[in-house]
């Protein structure tokens, strides 16, 4: 007699994931009165690292955008000084992966340029950019920086070229590409890398996915689905995988999943509804968590993805009574540990003219550090250089561990500190004004680091600095008794300089007739 066993399975998925929620920032941690771009284009119009957020702004006559300290959240000032060196409308802002203080942005000038930010932030009006890339014969719509090489940058716009950049050359005016990518038919709608920058993805208008090699520009292969019409495209690299957002044939929004080998089949479409607005993609690859933003939404989806089938395992959502136009989304190393978050969007909502920060949170009871929420990351170094990368050479990331007390990656920038000055110390010298501004800011900074001396450097690197001062002197009351403090204390301030004033008018007179008497004196004397 034989006994067979019966295996048996549970109908809910096992997943530490399974309850993570959204968080959404109080009103006091958002960015108020941001004037968000009007533009109709389908991009994030937000981009965030661990120290600035910058936002596409509307402008009139050419095109702007706002670099605002991270910290320093509240009223944000209507006359807050811009970066304004484009004659069109921006389009898209990226920043640099591996210097905090480095942007580019594209615009409808036809030009791409990048900007280098003060350590202090933009503290007045920058119109001249460190490096102008001229080469596109229309508006450039989509920037995207290579994730493992240093100093190289991706174009692509409404002359269906795509465009590689080296920044890392002496020229301040870049006129031609190291390389000219030309596979597409149409207007290139996203564009995608995998892990180590050996593969780039791209959507188009004319429906088509394709995968290439961005170094060689070598298109391996192309999915042409015509019950999809795919508008947004991501790598998963850990999965090899690609996922597309987009519509289906009665034009319902959609998505799908294909096998990264095997483009001609989508693994699995799936409808979501019938509203007509654009779906952002994001996916984690330390979480294997996917969040989907709709355009003039107000609820984020969340997904989990899994190596078999049915792929796509649907979570929850977060949902918002307010509509967002676009999303920036900080880095793995800016979040906050402590309190669990695995993810952090900055939702634009256009209406209010608000910056919304929404922190996505595993809800755990223990305070420590979790250490299987929070594998090795890509960190802020380089793995190759650009003519390394130009060389045939791919490379992983350079991978670090958010666990506090851990060595941290340091800033690129702070690395190269010595080049760094030395380029702004040039810029300077052509820029009228700049070198008093430079001037300030190596004072101030000098200032900061005397002050810091005697704290540890853990302490240093807790201390935020924003536009050159200390966020709690520049940060705006958040209640109304630290309103009330803030004014007495300014009340106090006063009174102490108009006393000061006032005895050093009596000591100005005392010394008038002290003058007056000895003037009056010497004649008598010699008399």
């Amino acid at each position: 007699m034989t006994v067979t066993k019966m295996s048996w399975r549970p109908q809910y998925r096992s997943s530490k994931f399974r309850h993570v929620f959204g968080k959404a920032a109080t009103k006091e941690s958002c960015y108020d009165g941001v004037p968000i771009t009007c533009s109709v284009q389908d991009n994030n119009f937000c981009a965030v690292n661990p120290r600035f957020l910058a936002v596409i702004t509307e402008c009139a006559g050419g095109g702007a955008f706002l670099v605002l300290s991270v910290n320093h959240t509240g009223k944000v000032d209507p006359h807050h000084p811009r970066v304004s060196g484009h004659r069109g409308n921006v389009l898209d802002v990226k920043w640099n992966p591996f210097n905090d203080y480095c942007i580019a942005s594209c615009s409808e000038d036809t030009t791409v340029k990048v900007w280098e930010i003060p350590p202090h932030g933009v503290l007045k009006n920058i119109t001249v950019p460190w490096k102008e890339l001229q080469g596109h014969s229309r508006r450039v719509s989509l920037i995207e920086w290579h994730p493992t090489a240093n100093n190289i940058l991706f174009s692509t716009g409404y002359d269906y070229q795509i465009m590689i950049w080296n920044l890392d050359c002496s020229e301040q005016v870049i006129k031609n590409p190291v390389r000219t990518i030309s596979h597409h038919a149409d207007v290139v709608l996203s564009m995608s890398f995998n892990t180590d920058g050996s593969l780039l993805a791209t959507t188009c208008k004319d429906r088509k996915v394709r995968l290439m090699e961005p170094l060689s520009g070598n298109l391996l292969q192309e999915a042409n689905c015509k019950t999809h019409k795919a508008s947004k495209v991501l790598i998963l690299s850990n999965m090899k995988m690609l996922f597309t957002s987009g519509t289906s044939r009665w034009n319902d929004r959609q998505i799908a999943l294909w096998d990264q080998d095997d483009l001609s089949v989508p693994l699995l479409a799936e409808n979501l509804d019938g509203s007509s607005g654009v779906i952002f993609p994001f996916y984690d690859p330390d979480t294997h968590m996917l969040y989907l933003a709709g355009k003039g939404d107000g609820n984020i989806r969340y997904y989990e993805i899994s190596s078999e089938k049915p792929y796509i395992h649907y979570l929850t959502e977060h949902r918002s009574h307010l509509p967002q136009k676009g999303m920036g989304v900080m880095p793995k190393r800016g979040l906050d540990v402590s309190s669990c978050e695995v993810f952090r969007f900055y939702r634009l909502v256009t209406i209010k003219n608000l910056i919304e920060p929404l922190s996505m949170i595993v809800p755990r009871r223990s305070e420590s550090y979790q250490d299987d929420i929070y594998p090795m990351t890509p960190g802020n170094r380089p793995a190759l250089t650009a003519e390394e990368w130009l060389g045939g050479i791919n490379k992983d990331p350079v991978l670090m561990s958010l666990k506090p007390g851990s060595q941290v990656a340091q800033s690129y920038s702070e690395m190269n500190k010595g080049l760094g000055n030395s380029l702004d110390t040039r810029r300077s010298q052509s820029r009228p004004g700049m070198l008093q501004l430079a001037y300030i800011q190596d004072q101030l900074g000098t200032k900061d680091g005397k002050e810091d001396s005697g704290h540890t450097g853990e302490e240093r690197s807790q201390t935020a600095v924003s536009n050159g001062e200390d966020l709690a002197l520049c940060s705006p009351p958040r209640t109304e008794n630290e309103l009330r403090l803030k004014f007495h204390k300014q009340q106090e301030e006063i009174r102490r300089l108009r006393e000061l004033l006032n005895q050093r008018d009596v000591r100005i007179k005392q010394l008038e007739l002290e003058i007056k008497n000895v003037k009056n004196s010497q004649p008598q004397s010699s008399l």
